[in-house]
Formats: C-alpha cells, sequence, structure tokens
C-alpha cells in the first residue's frame, strides 16, 4: 500500500470516527497506520514492538486498547486462528466478513459472499438462531504461493 493509499484511510476513519462521536487517539492512529501498512495479518506483539518506533513508551495494554477501539469501528479483524490482526479492506460499513489466509506467504484477502452469509442467516434462524456477526476463515495457498 502507497503512503497515499494509507492518509487516504487514514482521513477516511478520522471522518468517521467524527461522526460516531469517537476519538482515534494518536496511538490508535499510528496502530491503524501500521495495520494500513501491512500485506497480511499482525499479531499484537509485533505490532507492540512497531508502535514502540512512535510510541517508545507503549506497553501491551496501549496495542491491547487501540486494536479493541479499532475492532468496535469496525477497522480491523481479528483472525482467530492466528490470533491477529487485518485492517478491513471496507470499513465504511458493517458487512460479513470471509478471510483466505495464504498457509505459506500470511497474506489475508477480505473477500464478501452474500450468499454464503444469507445461506448461514437462513440457517441459523431455522435453528431459532440470531446471528449478530459472522466471520469465516479458509485457509490455503495464495495464487502467488502455488
Amino acid at each position: 500500500m502507497t503512503t497515499k493509499d494509507t492518509a487516504r484511510l487514514i482521513s477516511k476513519a478520522e471522518k468517521l470516527c467524527a461522526q460516531r462521536g469517537a476519538r482515534l487517539t494518536p496511538a490508535r492512529r499510528e496502530v491503524f497506520e501500521i495495520l494500513a501498512e501491512q500485506s497480511g495479518a499482525i499479531g499484537a506483539y509485533d505490532l507492540l514492538d512497531k508502535l514502540k518506533s512512535a510510541v517508545p513508551n507503549a506497553k501491551p495494554p496501549t496495542i491491547y486498547r487501540a486494536l479493541d477501539f479499532l475492532q468496535e469501528q469496525g477497522f480491523v479483524h481479528k483472525i482467530s486462528s492466528s490470533n491477529s490482526y487485518v485492517l478491513c479492506s471496507h470499513f465504511d460499513h458493517h458487512h460479513p466478513v470471509q478471510m483466505l489466509i495464504c498457509e505459506r506467504c500470511g497474506s489475508v484477502q477480505e473477500i464478501q459472499s452474500d450468499g454464503v452469509y444469507e445461506a448461514l442467516r437462513k440457517q441459523a434462524e431455522d435453528q431459532g438462531f440470531q446471528v449478530e456477526s459472522q466471520t469465516i476463515e479458509a485457509h490455503g495457498v495464495c495464487r502467488e504461493c502455488a
């Protein structure tokens, strides 16, 4: 991602925070920027190491509070299988999430497949269950690694 793309995403996130009455603090902004520059998912402690170049006194609670905020705002997705995080590619609206995760290079591609979500939602409703959020992680090999 280019510096221009990162700046555009940060500007978009700042506008959304302002509309929502949320505050993108300097530490949260820095974590967002680090995530925007990643090609794949990154763990919290690796994020903390990168954050320390901008915020030398950053500690684990700093990174976890920032990640919690970014997740609440829909800017970041947690990849549960690897306990890592990736920037949402379309954080301006709520959506079901499907992740394609390359086992070789670690790249993560976010896709949206409404058919998958609709089928899951319908089956859940048939069971008397209401889906509030959905994330599907598919592990495999990307085009570049195949």
